[in-house]
Protein backbone atom coordinates (compact mmCIF):
# COMPACT_ATOMS: atom_id res chain seq x y z
CA UNK A 1 0.00 0.00 0.00
CA UNK A 2 1.66 3.49 -1.34
CA UNK A 3 0.16 6.88 0.26
CA UNK A 4 0.42 9.20 -2.71
CA UNK A 5 -0.51 6.59 -5.40
CA UNK A 6 -3.97 5.22 -6.46
CA UNK A 7 -4.22 1.35 -6.28
CA UNK A 8 -6.17 -1.55 -5.78
CA UNK A 9 -7.14 -2.70 -3.12
CA UNK A 10 -9.30 -5.52 -1.22
CA UNK A 11 -12.46 -5.01 0.68
CA UNK A 12 -11.41 -7.32 4.07
CA UNK A 13 -13.80 -5.85 6.95
CA UNK A 14 -17.25 -3.96 6.57
CA UNK A 15 -19.01 -1.53 9.14
CA UNK A 16 -21.77 1.26 9.22
CA UNK A 17 -19.20 4.00 8.57
CA UNK A 18 -17.40 2.44 5.13
CA UNK A 19 -15.33 -0.71 4.54
CA UNK A 20 -11.73 -1.08 5.75
CA UNK A 21 -9.40 -2.17 2.25
CA UNK A 22 -5.88 -3.78 2.39
CA UNK A 23 -3.53 -5.27 0.14
CA UNK A 24 -4.04 -8.90 -0.89
CA UNK A 25 -2.65 -10.93 2.35
CA UNK A 26 -1.86 -7.67 4.37
CA UNK A 27 -1.43 -7.02 8.07
CA UNK A 28 -4.54 -6.53 9.83
CA UNK A 29 -2.93 -3.20 11.47
CA UNK A 30 -2.17 -2.11 7.73
CA UNK A 31 -5.62 -1.77 7.05
CA UNK A 32 -7.45 1.57 5.75
CA UNK A 33 -11.34 2.96 6.33
CA UNK A 34 -12.90 3.88 2.89
CA UNK A 35 -15.69 6.14 4.26
CA UNK A 36 -19.24 5.11 3.25
CA UNK A 37 -20.36 7.89 1.00
CA UNK A 38 -17.86 6.88 -1.49
CA UNK A 39 -18.01 3.05 -1.36
CA UNK A 40 -19.61 1.48 -4.32
CA UNK A 41 -23.08 0.55 -4.57
CA UNK A 42 -23.65 -3.46 -4.02
CA UNK A 43 -19.19 -3.61 -2.78
CA UNK A 44 -19.04 -6.97 -1.03
CA UNK A 45 -16.13 -8.58 1.12
CA UNK A 46 -13.19 -9.26 -1.05
CA UNK A 47 -13.97 -7.33 -4.20
CA UNK A 48 -11.16 -5.00 -5.19
CA UNK A 49 -11.83 -1.47 -5.69
CA UNK A 50 -9.25 1.09 -7.16
CA UNK A 51 -9.08 4.08 -4.71
CA UNK A 52 -5.93 7.01 -3.86
CA UNK A 53 -4.41 6.23 -0.78
CA UNK A 54 -3.45 9.85 1.59
CA UNK A 55 -3.80 11.20 4.79
CA UNK A 56 -6.98 12.63 6.78
CA UNK A 57 -6.87 15.97 8.55
CA UNK A 58 -5.86 13.88 11.94
CA UNK A 59 -3.23 12.17 9.93
CA UNK A 60 -4.16 8.96 9.32
CA UNK A 61 -4.10 6.79 5.98
CA UNK A 62 -7.29 6.92 4.39
CA UNK A 63 -8.89 5.54 1.21
CA UNK A 64 -11.20 8.00 -1.48
CA UNK A 65 -12.54 6.86 -4.51
CA UNK A 66 -11.99 10.31 -6.04
CA UNK A 67 -9.49 11.28 -8.41
CA UNK A 68 -6.33 13.58 -7.58
CA UNK A 69 -5.09 15.80 -9.93
CA UNK A 70 -1.98 15.04 -8.72
CA UNK A 71 -0.19 11.88 -7.59
CA UNK A 72 3.35 10.89 -5.92
CA UNK A 73 5.94 11.56 -8.04
CA UNK A 74 3.55 13.38 -10.70
CA UNK A 75 3.43 16.90 -11.97
CA UNK A 76 0.31 19.10 -12.19
CA UNK A 77 -0.48 22.67 -12.10
CA UNK A 78 -2.68 23.40 -8.98
CA UNK A 79 -4.31 25.97 -7.58
CA UNK A 80 -3.21 27.87 -4.23
CA UNK A 81 -5.76 28.37 -2.01
CA UNK A 82 -4.58 29.95 1.03
CA UNK A 83 -1.18 30.61 2.13
CA UNK A 84 -0.30 30.41 5.84
CA UNK A 85 2.20 30.68 8.48
CA UNK A 86 4.06 27.30 7.14
CA UNK A 87 3.62 27.37 3.71
CA UNK A 88 0.98 27.59 0.87
CA UNK A 89 -2.15 24.81 0.63
CA UNK A 90 -2.95 24.01 -3.16
CA UNK A 91 -6.06 21.57 -4.00
CA UNK A 92 -5.81 18.77 -6.10
CA UNK A 93 -9.20 17.42 -5.78
CA UNK A 94 -9.53 16.07 -2.26
CA UNK A 95 -11.09 16.93 0.39
CA UNK A 96 -7.64 17.69 2.06
CA UNK A 97 -5.53 20.25 0.54
CA UNK A 98 -1.58 19.34 -0.07
CA UNK A 99 0.84 21.36 1.50
CA UNK A 100 3.46 23.52 -0.33
CA UNK A 101 6.24 24.59 2.54
CA UNK A 102 8.07 27.33 2.03
CA UNK A 103 11.39 25.92 1.61
CA UNK A 104 9.62 24.14 -2.03
CA UNK A 105 8.98 27.13 -3.67
CA UNK A 106 11.40 28.79 -6.28
CA UNK A 107 9.12 32.36 -5.29
CA UNK A 108 6.43 33.48 -3.11
CA UNK A 109 3.35 32.04 -4.48
CA UNK A 110 -0.19 33.81 -3.68
CA UNK A 111 -3.88 32.83 -3.48
CA UNK A 112 -4.90 32.11 -7.21
CA UNK A 113 -1.64 31.12 -8.48
CA UNK A 114 -1.03 28.09 -10.52
CA UNK A 115 1.83 26.39 -9.62
CA UNK A 116 3.72 23.47 -11.74
CA UNK A 117 4.42 20.97 -8.73
CA UNK A 118 5.62 17.72 -7.91
CA UNK A 119 4.27 15.52 -4.82
CA UNK A 120 6.57 14.06 -2.42
CA UNK A 121 6.80 12.10 0.94
CA UNK A 122 8.33 14.47 3.79
CA UNK A 123 10.69 13.10 7.17
CA UNK A 124 7.46 12.37 8.80
CA UNK A 125 5.61 10.67 5.56
CA UNK A 126 3.33 13.27 5.01
CA UNK A 127 2.72 14.02 1.32
CA UNK A 128 3.62 17.28 0.37
CA UNK A 129 4.15 19.32 -2.53
CA UNK A 130 7.64 20.79 -4.37
CA UNK A 131 7.89 23.28 -7.35
CA UNK A 132 11.52 21.86 -7.85
CA UNK A 133 9.87 19.49 -10.64
CA UNK A 134 13.51 19.10 -12.86
CA UNK A 135 13.74 15.36 -12.09
CA UNK A 136 9.33 14.03 -12.64
CA UNK A 137 9.47 16.10 -16.21
CA UNK A 138 9.32 13.37 -18.88
CA UNK A 139 11.78 13.44 -22.13
CA UNK A 140 9.67 10.90 -23.92
CA UNK A 141 7.54 13.70 -26.16
CA UNK A 142 6.50 12.97 -29.40
CA UNK A 143 7.85 16.47 -30.40
CA UNK A 144 10.87 16.69 -33.54
CA UNK A 145 12.89 19.42 -34.69
CA UNK A 146 11.54 22.72 -35.82
CA UNK A 147 7.83 21.80 -33.74
CA UNK A 148 5.93 24.27 -32.55
CA UNK A 149 5.71 23.78 -28.68
CA UNK A 150 3.69 25.82 -25.69
CA UNK A 151 5.44 25.85 -21.93
CA UNK A 152 5.39 28.03 -19.27
CA UNK A 153 8.95 28.60 -17.15
CA UNK A 154 9.49 26.87 -14.08
CA UNK A 155 13.40 27.85 -13.26
CA UNK A 156 15.78 29.96 -14.63
CA UNK A 157 19.53 29.56 -14.39
CA UNK A 158 22.08 32.01 -14.79
CA UNK A 159 24.64 29.17 -15.95
CA UNK A 160 21.93 27.03 -18.18
CA UNK A 161 18.81 29.16 -19.41
CA UNK A 162 15.19 29.19 -19.24
CA UNK A 163 13.73 25.78 -18.14
CA UNK A 164 10.39 25.17 -19.40
CA UNK A 165 7.82 22.52 -18.61
CA UNK A 166 6.16 21.89 -22.36
CA UNK A 167 2.61 21.28 -21.96
CA UNK A 168 2.96 21.18 -18.27
CA UNK A 169 4.33 17.70 -18.85
CA UNK A 170 7.72 17.54 -21.12
CA UNK A 171 11.47 19.21 -20.13
CA UNK A 172 12.68 21.83 -22.51
CA UNK A 173 15.53 24.40 -21.98
CA UNK A 174 16.13 27.45 -23.63
CA UNK A 175 19.89 27.47 -23.49
CA UNK A 176 22.05 30.58 -22.16
CA UNK A 177 22.61 31.43 -25.51
CA UNK A 178 19.11 32.12 -27.15
CA UNK A 179 18.42 33.90 -23.84
CA UNK A 180 17.20 37.50 -25.36
CA UNK A 181 15.10 39.22 -22.96
CA UNK A 182 13.96 38.76 -19.22
CA UNK A 183 11.94 35.88 -17.94
CA UNK A 184 9.86 35.09 -14.83
CA UNK A 185 8.66 32.07 -13.54
CA UNK A 186 5.61 31.07 -15.18
CA UNK A 187 6.06 32.85 -17.82
CA UNK A 188 4.36 31.86 -20.69
CA UNK A 189 6.46 30.79 -23.77
CA UNK A 190 5.62 29.89 -27.70
CA UNK A 191 9.06 28.48 -28.81
CA UNK A 192 10.34 26.12 -31.86
CA UNK A 193 12.16 22.81 -30.81
CA UNK A 194 15.53 23.70 -32.30
CA UNK A 195 16.93 19.82 -31.26
CA UNK A 196 16.03 16.87 -29.78
CA UNK A 197 18.66 15.78 -27.06
CA UNK A 198 20.11 11.89 -26.97
CA UNK A 199 18.07 11.77 -23.46
CA UNK A 200 14.74 13.18 -25.21
CA UNK A 201 14.72 15.96 -23.46
CA UNK A 202 14.07 19.27 -25.97
CA UNK A 203 16.33 22.16 -26.43
CA UNK A 204 14.17 25.34 -27.32
CA UNK A 205 14.65 28.60 -29.38
CA UNK A 206 12.33 31.57 -29.66
CA UNK A 207 13.70 32.55 -32.77
CA UNK A 208 12.21 30.91 -36.05
CA UNK A 209 14.52 29.16 -38.86
CA UNK A 210 17.12 30.98 -39.96
CA UNK A 211 15.43 32.51 -42.92
CA UNK A 212 12.09 33.93 -41.50
CA UNK A 213 14.39 35.14 -38.51
CA UNK A 214 16.66 36.73 -40.38
CA UNK A 215 14.09 39.06 -42.39
CA UNK A 216 12.42 39.85 -39.18
CA UNK A 217 15.70 40.62 -37.67
CA UNK A 218 16.62 43.04 -40.73
CA UNK A 219 13.16 44.92 -40.13
CA UNK A 220 13.60 45.38 -36.58
CA UNK A 221 16.85 47.00 -37.09
CA UNK A 222 15.87 49.04 -39.91
CA UNK A 223 12.74 50.59 -37.05
CA UNK A 224 15.79 51.03 -34.63
CA UNK A 225 18.01 52.90 -37.16
CA UNK A 226 14.99 55.08 -37.80
CA UNK A 227 13.85 55.90 -34.61
CA UNK A 228 17.70 56.74 -34.29
CA UNK A 229 17.88 59.14 -37.25
CA UNK A 230 19.73 56.73 -39.61
CA UNK A 231 22.73 55.64 -37.51
CA UNK A 232 23.42 53.35 -34.86
CA UNK A 233 27.19 53.19 -33.79
CA UNK A 234 26.88 48.95 -33.60
CA UNK A 235 28.85 46.55 -36.93
CA UNK A 236 30.31 43.41 -37.02
CA UNK A 237 33.10 43.84 -34.62
CA UNK A 238 30.54 45.25 -31.44
CA UNK A 239 30.37 43.06 -28.90
CA UNK A 240 28.15 40.26 -28.69
CA UNK A 241 26.72 40.96 -25.44
CA UNK A 242 25.80 44.70 -26.74
CA UNK A 243 24.46 43.38 -29.40
CA UNK A 244 22.06 41.24 -27.34
CA UNK A 245 21.60 44.17 -25.26
CA UNK A 246 20.06 46.78 -27.97
CA UNK A 247 18.79 43.96 -30.88
CA UNK A 248 18.06 41.21 -28.29
CA UNK A 249 19.77 38.78 -30.60
CA UNK A 250 22.85 36.94 -31.41
CA UNK A 251 25.86 38.32 -32.93
CA UNK A 252 25.58 36.14 -35.86
CA UNK A 253 21.82 36.88 -36.42
CA UNK A 254 22.65 40.52 -36.68
CA UNK A 255 25.55 40.04 -38.83
CA UNK A 256 23.30 37.89 -41.06
CA UNK A 257 20.82 40.76 -40.97
CA UNK A 258 23.21 43.42 -41.57
CA UNK A 259 24.70 41.79 -44.41
CA UNK A 260 21.47 41.07 -46.37
CA UNK A 261 20.18 45.21 -45.83
CA UNK A 262 23.78 46.00 -47.10
CA UNK A 263 23.25 44.11 -50.05
CA UNK A 264 19.71 45.02 -50.86
CA UNK A 265 20.94 48.42 -50.95
CA UNK A 266 19.64 49.69 -47.26
CA UNK A 267 21.97 50.44 -45.28
CA UNK A 268 25.64 51.02 -45.80
CA UNK A 269 28.70 49.77 -42.85
CA UNK A 270 30.98 51.63 -41.65
CA UNK A 271 33.73 51.46 -39.50
CA UNK A 272 31.55 53.61 -36.89
CA UNK A 273 28.57 51.74 -37.21
CA UNK A 274 25.79 51.45 -39.78
CA UNK A 275 23.77 53.99 -41.58
CA UNK A 276 20.30 53.97 -43.50
CA UNK A 277 21.33 54.96 -46.98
Amino acid sequence: MQLGKTQELIVVKTTDFGVYLNTPGGDDADKILLPKAQVPKGTQLKDALTVFVYRDSEDRPIATTWEPELELGGVARLKVKEVTKIGAFLEMGLSKDLLLPFKQQLYKVEPGDAVLVTMYLDKSERLCASMHVYDRLQNDSDYQKDDEVFGRVYEISENFGVFVAVDDKYSALIPKKEVFEKYRINQPVYARVSQVLEDGRLSLSVKKKIPEQMEEDAQFILHRLEDADGFLPYHDKSAPEEIKSLFHMSKNAFKRAIGRLMKEGFITIGKDGIRLK
